[in-house]
């Protein structure tokens, strides 16, 4: 994994030409998890998929990047909210995706070693449909990180499991992703108190800042600071609806 770079945004995009932000500037500090906040609709997708280059859809105009100049393409990772395993092939199989659609050759040792890291290696020959959720989602972790990519973007990956699956999911996470630089798109505030070194909400009036708790993450879930910023999340949250 090369060195995780800072990444920025700054301009306004439209669809079709029906604004979807304007007189956006994000900024994304490099090795930690920035949690991006804010109601449906406001364009925090479409965020995602511009520095994923996933939006040829999407008219933009302004400058995004990283700070250290270099391209995006091919430093980029993007787990979604859906697992999106394909059925039809095992576990491993799934892990090693990225890598058969640009025909390279898989590398076995590596898949077994990530999987492992997930606590997914008795499951690499099953099928998607013999796994559970939390399951399919550390499958779906795993398929990010054998990517190997310094920037992780992250859209709404926990919000399909239960409150305790989530936690360890939101662990798992922060734990193997240590050091890269995230862009996680969430609605919980609870998760955004948890896991951001900083926490950003998306309005139509552009990007607020709050202040993130103290300590390293994933924070615990029932620190009074993180309980604290989990109140105030919510409700800037209800005020911008």
């Amino acid at each position: 994994m090369s060195t995780a770079p800072s990444l920025f945004l700054r301009g306004r995009a439209a669809i079709d030409g029906t604004p979807v932000f304007g007189a956006l500037d994000l900024q994304v500090p490099a090795g930690r998890w920035t949690c991006l906040l804010g109601s449906s609709g406001v364009g925090k997708s479409t965020v995602l998929k511009l520095f994923a280059g996933l939006a040829d859809h999407v008219d933009f105009v302004g400058e995004i990047g990283a700070a250290d100049s270099d391209d995006l393409a091919g430093r980029v990772a993007m787990m979604a909210q859906s697992d999106l395993l394909l059925p039809w092939l095992s576990v491993a199989q799934n892990v090693a995706l990225g890598a058969k659609l640009r025909g390279e050759a898989s590398d076995a040792a590596k898949v077994s070693d990530v999987l492992a890291r997930v606590g997914l290696a008795e499951k690499a020959q099953s099928m998607p449909d013999a796994l559970s959720g939390g399951q399919r989602q550390r499958a779906a972790l795993a398929r990010t990180l054998m990517e190997d990519r310094p920037i992780v973007l992250l859209d709404e990956p926990f919000s399909a499991l239960d409150a305790k699956n989530r936690a360890r999911m939101q662990e798992l996470t922060a734990e193997v992703l240590a050091g890269r630089t995230v862009l996680l798109i969430t609605h919980e505030p609870a998760e955004a108190a948890r896991l951001g070194h900083f926490i950003k909400i998306m309005t139509d009036q552009g990007i607020e800042d709050v202040p993130a708790p103290i300590g390293d993450v994933p924070r615990a879930v029932d620190a009074p600071d993180v309980l604290e910023i989990q109140a105030r999340l919510l409700a800037k949250l209800r005020e911008d609806a």
